[in-house]
């Protein structure tokens, strides 16, 4: 079956949907929704049995969904309708959301009915619940709906608000009238809802020290305490604001842009603040291993159990800045100095990486030298994985990777990702050659000639693909719960096992003979050649690239391949 997927961008959910089908067998092309014209012109070349529109935020034109079928996934229940359904979930407190799949009609949302999925809510912000809980419902649905097309007897329910499992409803656009907090009077709870519910895009438009700034994330303080909306602390470049009950951490900002001024950006949240943020705002760091059994904010959290440590840790967007890779290599070799026989990297339940930290690059007084830097600590915290002899190091993938940080979780001995996983294993759109001794760590685990296609044809690799072609050794099923069940399963059964040791000694001998047959230092000045030339040189692309991205000026990049 041909299919055909229509998005407003090449977004997570997009990418899992297309991994998901091809997989399948199905022969599927992408096509970004740029205008009707152009829409319409790859439908009448590709010429699709089935249209599938993952995330879309504009109309299908009448003239296509009335000669094909066009199926939207939306992001709620049955009968829910208007554009802003996870924001209301999770502002409302709702413990069970739903994805439903819908035929295009005329009325936004109101379609028949192809799949309807359930899915739970946790304390989350939206775009984690988008990347997992309602991803995996939405493929699951989706799959759902195309077999049903296939199979061509099925007839979709009309909706009808009558029936008594249609308990949607439309909606309002969640404007700031509805997200506003007010700090004198909001518990901790609700500032949390409000928070989360907008963490990702549009944020929270609140103000501080006389100017506004939208708001992105929110985390819970155990112990600090204040005035109601002063800021009381600092931490990796996050505030803890306080509330009446309580306090929250704030990671990120973004200034609201003034009429005529320029466009502003997401940026960690004291850089934001800038000279504003009164000097004896106090630094309050938390340790890894006390954050680990705390509920406050830290981006990096360490625990044991049995033979077993588990480093975890979580950046906003999957971005690593130079400051936090720095921050996770020291938080690395302290965990690699504990007795411990293996050691499990990864997130709790999100992104594993996505490489550099492009905002807080285009940020910087010199973005060409803080590239270069951010790199240069990525490959420090790379190689420190690469030369651990002495421990077995599991990487957890439980959500997606990309570009460099695909290339962070190769590193280790092991690989395991959650079905759920995306890697994108490539730097091109970026218009970077790449670093990270990518050019040790992916031709020895999927072939020269198969790392040369990964990186040149920029393909995005579902876990249960990646698992056969070598990039990830084992494939855990379930959602992020039962995926870290899992991984404390299977991590603890190989730290006991009597033949681990018979492998460290391996795993030595291997890295011995690597380093006298190339060393990686020759690896890294080989790739940071290029890397240099790619900051630095007049011409290259990276920096107009780099500016898209952050300010939105042009939707994320889709391999042309994938529109073929």
């Amino acid at each position: 079956m041909r299919v055909l997927l229509v998005a407003s961008a090449f977004n997570s959910l997009t990418q899992r949907v297309h991994t998901e089908l091809r997989y399948r067998g199905y022969e599927v092309a992408v096509e970004l929704a740029l205008g009707d014209e152009l829409l319409r012109a790859r439908v009448a070349v590709f010429r699709p049995d089935l249209i599938v529109a993952p995330m879309l935020t504009t109309a299908v034109p009448e003239d296509i969904w009335t000669e094909h079928t066009v199926l939207i996934v939306h992001p709620g229940p049955k009968g829910d309708r208007g554009p802003s359904s996870l924001d209301w979930a999770i502002s409302e407190g709702a413990s069970e959301w739903g994805v439903t799949v819908l035929q295009a009609v005329e009325e936004m949302d109101a379609g028949p009915i192809w799949a309807s999925v359930p899915f739970p809510v946790p304390a989350c912000g939206k775009s984690e619940l988008y990347r997992n809980e309602m991803s995996d419902a939405a493929v699951a649905a989706v799959l759902l709906a195309v077999e049903r097309f296939g199979a061509g007897d099925f007839v979709p329910e009309p909706l009808d608000y009558d029936r008594p499992d249609v308990r949607g409803r439309l909606r309002p656009y969640h404007s700031q009238q509805y997200r506003r907090i007010d700090w004198t009077t909001d518990s901790t709870a609700e500032v949390l809802r409000k928070l989360r519910a907008a963490d990702s895009q549009p944020g929270v438009l609140d103000e501080l020290y006389g100017r506004e700034y939208f708001v992105h994330g929110g985390h819970h303080e155990d112990r600090l305490r204040g005035e109601p909306g002063a800021v009381i602390a600092t931490r990796d470049g996050a505030i803890c604001r306080a509330t009446v009950d309580g306090a929250v951490w704030l990671p990120q900002l973004r200034r609201r842009r003034t009429p005529g001024g320029p466009a502003t950006f997401k940026r960690p949240a004291v850089a934001a603040l800038g000279a504003d943020l009164p000097p004896a705002t106090p630094e309050v760091p938390v340790s890894a291993a006390a954050a680990a059994v705390r509920d406050t904010w830290s981006e990096v959290r360490y625990r044991e159990e049995g033979s077993v440590g588990y480093l975890e840790f979580a950046y906003a967007g999957g971005a690593m800045s130079t400051a936090q890779c720095r921050r996770l290599l020291a938080a690395y070799r302290e965990a690699c100095a504990r007795p411990t026989r293996a050691l499990v990297f990864g997130p709790a339940r999100d992104f594993f990486s996505n490489g550099i930290h492009l905002h807080v690059i285009e940020s910087a007084e010199d973005p060409a030298r803080e590239s270069w830097h951010n790199i240069n600590a990525m490959n420090d915290l790379v190689e420190a994985i690469l030369t651990t002899t002495d421990k077995l190091v599991i990487s957890t993938l439980p959500g997606n990777a990309a570009a460099g940080g695909v290339m962070l979780a190769l590193a280790a001995d092991e690989v395991w990702a959650r079905a759920a996983a995306v890697l994108n294993p490539h730097y091109r759109l970026m218009g970077l050659y790449g670093s990270e001794y990518w050019t040790y760590s992916l031709p020895r685990r999927v072939g020269a000639a198969e790392a040369a296609r990964l990186t040149r044809e920029t393909l995005p690799v579902g876990a249960k693909a990646a698992a056969d072609l070598g990039l990830v050794d084992r494939v855990g099923s379930g959602d992020t719960a039962e995926f870290a069940a899992w991984v404390r399963r299977e991590a603890e059964a190989l730290a006991d096992s009597p033949e681990l040791e018979n492998r460290l000694t391996a795993k030595k001998q291997v890295r011995e003979a690597d380093e006298a047959a190339k060393p990686l230092a020759e690896y890294r000045a080989e790739e940071l050649a290029q890397m240099r030339r790619n900051f630095f040189e007049e011409g290259e692309p990276y920096h107009e690239l780099r500016r898209n991205f952050v300010y939105g000026v042009v939707p994320p990049a889709t391999p042309a391949y994938l529109g073929s």
